[in-house]
């Protein structure tokens, strides 16, 4: 820390499980911060999902240092071993976290850009003791311009899903079917969301952990009395393997393997119909308005009423644009960490050790953690970022050694099919690879893969 950022706080951005972790993570450490949240409540994007069960327990999505710092003020952890909502993750646990930080949390205010004082991305000159300055905007239109000593970007994904194009671009035709598509998971249990999707046929686009959910849900909906001809087109870019729908049983995360086999279920007892090797091109109208998908190899999809996108997340990275950011050019992930995740080349949902020093930029006390720093790879988990923060704030506090130190058990998803292989037929029918038996994933031991990496 240099003499012109003493005394200046720590700016995190996102109330969300990360950046909130963060803040508890700095509070250890007596360091001061201050957590810029856009929306007006913890959790603000995870309340946006609130109907949907996490596939963890609350056992795995409790930061320690903020487990310890709740339990001062009197908060009782939920039973370790159910399943919350995202609802429940946000009001039960985010927000009981944030009001214990206090006005050290604010609200409402949208940071729309980050750069070193005085120093635009081009000018070398004493730029790492320059403090950051922070731009943020209020929801009635008022700037404001703060100064730290360090920034933790904590803002998440959810902002930017990923769209229907194969190409990573909006398919031809998207923008105008904006009326029949969304890119979150459906609450059916919404009375108006449910009336769009009951008795209709809905294609949902995507191969991961949303689209399972979004197949489970639209096949209860078809079972129920309101729900008659309910019915799903699951639209995936590779061919249906051994581990197209994830670990199963195998999985030592249970309901995540669930959720696979609700999928498998939803399709083989004719709830939806599977369309492999589809990637999308194009949106058409019928002339009753009804949306036809339309493929690169120009297959024409039978007409549906709703598409449900569920192609990933990518990083907003636009309010860093005059830093200097050290991005994978693929995954958008910081370089150091992008091999280590990136699911072209690792078969088995591992995640290999990491912290301050994978997760740092060219740009001195600049972090990306939580979702943002996996930028479009998929496989992130809520211990991993508590991880990461831990490893950050002790770096800023000056323990190195702790820093250093990662300490991290994470379970295997008991799948051996990489994710990032969907674009490869062949590879998606062979469904092998490495670490045959499922186990436990114990950080900063030797990987028991094949590829030994």
């Amino acid at each position: 820390m240099s003499e012109t950022t003493t005394g200046l706080p720590v700016v995190v951005i996102g109330a969300g499980p990360a950046g909130l972790a963060a803040a508890a993570h700095l509070d250890e450490r007596g360091l001061d911060f201050l957590v810029l949240e856009a929306g007006p409540h913890a959790g603000t994007a995870t309340r946006e999902w609130s109907h949907v069960r996490l596939f963890s327990t609350w056992g795995e999505v409790v930061d320690p240092a903020a487990e310890k710092l709740l339990a001062q003020a009197g908060w009782v952890k939920p039973d370790p071993a159910a399943y919350p909502t995202g609802g429940d993750w946000a009001v039960r646990y985010l927000q009981p976290l944030a009001d214990t930080l206090g006005d050290r949390v604010r609200y409402g205010a949208r940071v729309t850009g980050v750069s070193r004082a005085g120093r635009d991305r081009i000018v070398d000159a004493g730029r790492d003791t320059q403090p950051f300055v922070v731009h943020t905007e209020t929801g009635d239109g008022r700037e404001e311009r703060l100064f730290a000593r360090a920034v933790i970007d904590a803002s998440g994904t959810w902002s930017t899903p990923g769209p229907a194009g194969a190409d990573g671009l909006a398919a031809l035709g998207e923008k105008a079917a904006a009326d029949r598509i969304t890119y979150r998971v459906p609450d059916l249990k919404d009375p108006a969301v449910r009336a769009r999707y009951a008795g209709r046929r809905t294609a949902v686009i995507g191969s991961g952990a949303s689209a399972f959910t979004a197949l489970a849900y639209l096949a209860d909906l078809a079972k129920s009395g309101d729900g008659a001809g309910t019915h799903a087109t699951w639209i995936l870019r590779r061919g249906i393997s051994g581990s197209t729908f994830g670990g199963g049983e195998a999985d030592q995360l249970p309901a995540r393997g669930a959720l696979g086999l609700a999928a498998k279920a939803a399709v083989d007892g004719g709830y939806a119909d599977a369309v492999t090797g589809f990637r999308t091109d194009a949106f058409e109208r019928d002339a009753g308005g009804r949306l036809v998908l339309v493929g690169e190899d120009g297959r024409r999809l039978d007409a549906v009423d709703e598409v449900v996108v569920l192609t990933g997340f990518r990083p907003d990275l636009a309010f860093l644009d005059e830093l200097r950011l050290g991005l994978d050019e693929r995954l958008q992930a910081p370089v150091a960490l992008a091999p280590l995740i990136d699911p072209n080349q690792h078969s088995c949902g591992t995640v290999y050790p990491h912290g301050q020093a994978e997760l740092s930029h060219p740009e001195k006390d600049l972090y990306l953690v939580g979702m943002k720093s996996y930028g479009r790879a998929p496989t992130f988990l809520a211990m991993t970022g508590y991880e990461q923060v831990r490893s950050v704030a002790a770096h800023l506090a000056g323990d190195r050694e702790a820093a250093e130190r990662v300490e991290l058990a994470l379970p295997e998803t008991g799948v051996c099919g990489g994710a990032g292989l969907f674009d490869e037929p062949a590879a998606a029918e062979t469904g092998g690879g490495c670490c045959a038996a499922p186990a436990a994933l114990t950080i900063g031991a030797a990987p028991a893969c094949a590829d030994g990496r």
